[in-house]
């Protein structure tokens, strides 16, 4: 077995934490996993991988191993995709990290830049902010779509803004106006302290979007309890189409149920809670040709309005 695919396995144990899944995500047994590692060992001659029962971690040594193998598969990476890419042709995958809330957006960038360069192969993973900050630091991202806000200035990460983030408070319809249309009504603007005191199905508190809620509600004297909470977007939808709770959702996701004409979406107001949402990537990493294509698309004009448009920015 070559270094190289010893040092990727290394970086999948890392990334999920756990022998077994990071076997599976590498399509090997444990066994040949748990052996790759041990070679590894061998070769470097130091202990690598804490040992337990279950995944407990690298040692300071295996941490420095691990740093270097990140670098490296990089560096593969990137040189395979310059090796393999043409003029105007740039071929390999795009790693985009994505938060809950902006999958739909990002769903909708990674299919057009799949369109203008089919060479490219996005791979788009739903993260929270810590783990997308986190993955492209230890470069297991290329490219993400989060919260630019909450990025520390002077950090490692350069940003391209995209749209902000709007709020509406979405609902079921009563039923003498389900006939009304078969798409979601755009209804009248609701205060935040009166969507408040709805039942409201909400995120989880570690999501990022969930601190965001609470401090708009929290702004104008309102401590909400919800009764129901969830860390799936997903859920949140389903949750107010399957019963009779209400939920905050950000223009994106609203945008991505336009089409169930049982519901209704309102603009949160008293605050209008506007969050900043852009393209994170290091600033100071080569990009690849992958990279490189995307962030060109992530300027264009027509794009940045295509994203306006099914962001809520504008409408939902």
């Amino acid at each position: 077995m070559n270094l190289l695919t010893s040092l990727r396995y290394l970086v999948a144990l890392s990334e999920h934490r756990h022998f077994a899944r990071a076997a599976q995500a590498c399509h090997i047994t444990q066994p040949a996993l748990s052996n790759a590692l041990r070679a590894l060992e061998k070769e470097f001659g130091t202990p690598i991988v804490k040992r337990a029962r279950s995944y407990a971690g690298l040692t300071p040594e295996g941490e420095r191993v691990l740093a270097t193998a990140q670098r490296m598969l990089h560096e593969h990476a990137l040189l395979q995709q310059e090796l393999t890419s043409s003029a105007g042709r740039p071929r390999g995958r795009l790693h985009l990290g994505v938060v809950p809330t902006a999958v739909p957006v990002a769903a909708r960038f990674a299919a057009m830049l799949h369109a203008a360069h089919p060479g490219i192969a996005p791979v788009v993973r739903a993260l929270s902010s810590q783990e997308i900050e986190e993955g492209l630091e230890n470069l297991s991202l290329d490219l993400a779509l989060g919260f630019t806000d909450r990025l520390k200035k002077g950090g490692p990460f350069a940003v391209l803004p995209q749209y902000a983030e709007h709020y509406f408070l979405v609902r079921r319809l009563q039923n003498q106006d389900r006939a009304m249309g078969a798409e979601l009504q755009l209804g009248k603007a609701m205060r935040w302290v009166d969507a408040a005191q709805l039942p409201l199905c909400l995120l989880t508190p570690e999501m990022h979007n969930r601190s965001l809620v609470d401090r708009a509600f929290a702004s104008v004297g309102a401590a909400v309890q919800p009764v129901m909470e969830t860390n799936s977007v997903l859920t949140l939808a389903l949750s107010v189409l399957a019963g009779d709770v209400s939920s905050v959702l950000p223009g994106a996701l609203v945008g991505a149920v336009r089409s169930q004409g049982e519901l209704e979406a309102l603009p949160l107001v008293e605050p209008e809670m506007l969050t900043p949402v852009g393209f994170i990537y290091l600033a100071n990493s080569r990009a690849s040709r992958a990279l490189e294509a995307a962030l060109a698309l992530a300027r264009d004009q027509r794009w940045l309005q295509h994203a306006a448009q099914h962001s809520g920015s504008l409408k939902p």
